[in-house]
């Protein structure tokens, strides 16, 4: 929990620097073999630049892998280094290995991935796959509509901007999450927003 001082502090920056909202909420992905490339590719590459663009294709040249069984059957048939035009096998080795681990735990679909994303074992439990990290688990959530904040550089930089010394993931998420909380920002599905557990 961050002082309630910082966080009245932090959500004055916020409105200053962006407005009151209301925020369009981002809607995700209903395709699981995009939520799963994106959630690990953007680390370290430009979203609307690169990610995007080799997502949307993805979709298009994969229809069938719109669930974790479609998806990780999809490979056999192409590679998804060559797919996704990634020069390096890391990536598609951390989404190859993200879909036996969502497979293993019964996790099939959007729905059902941003519903198993709320025990805070299964979110845990994820960053046991190599190249998976605090940062990425936050994201995949995001991409299935599931409210909570991924801290990344851009958020770094803000908070940094806005006075903020925190520099710990989990702390500087909850800063983000507390100010969210503060300004009676909502979620996706129009409950308000509330702080990761």
């Amino acid at each position: 929990m961050t002082a309630p001082d910082s966080v009245l502090e932090f959500a004055a920056h916020v409105r200053v620097a962006l407005g009151g909202g209301p925020f369009p909420p981002t809607g995700g992905w209903a395709h699981m073999g995009v939520v799963l490339c994106d959630a690990v590719v953007q680390s370290g590459l430009r979203c609307e630049a690169v990610v995007r663009p080799r997502t949307r294709d993805l979709q298009a040249a994969w229809p069938d892998a719109d669930t974790v069984t479609g998806f990780r059957a999809r490979p056999a048939t192409e590679d998804l280094g060559t797919a996704l035009r990634l020069a390096n096998a890391r990536k598609p080795a951390t989404i190859t290995a993200l879909a036996e681990h969502l497979a293993l735990a019964g996790v099939d679909t959007r729905d059902h991935l941003r519903a198993w994303l709320e025990e805070e074992a299964h979110r845990s439990g994820v960053r046991a796959v190599h190249g998976i990290g605090p940062k990425t688990v936050d994201y995949l959530g995001s991409l299935v509509g599931r409210s909570g904040v991924a801290v990344d550089v851009h958020l770094r930089a803000f908070a940094r901007g806005a006075g903020v010394e925190v520099t710990g993931y989990v702390q500087l998420r909850e800063v983000y999450e507390e100010a969210a909380d503060s300004l009676r920002h909502v979620n996706p599905d129009g409950r308000e927003f509330k702080a990761t557990p």
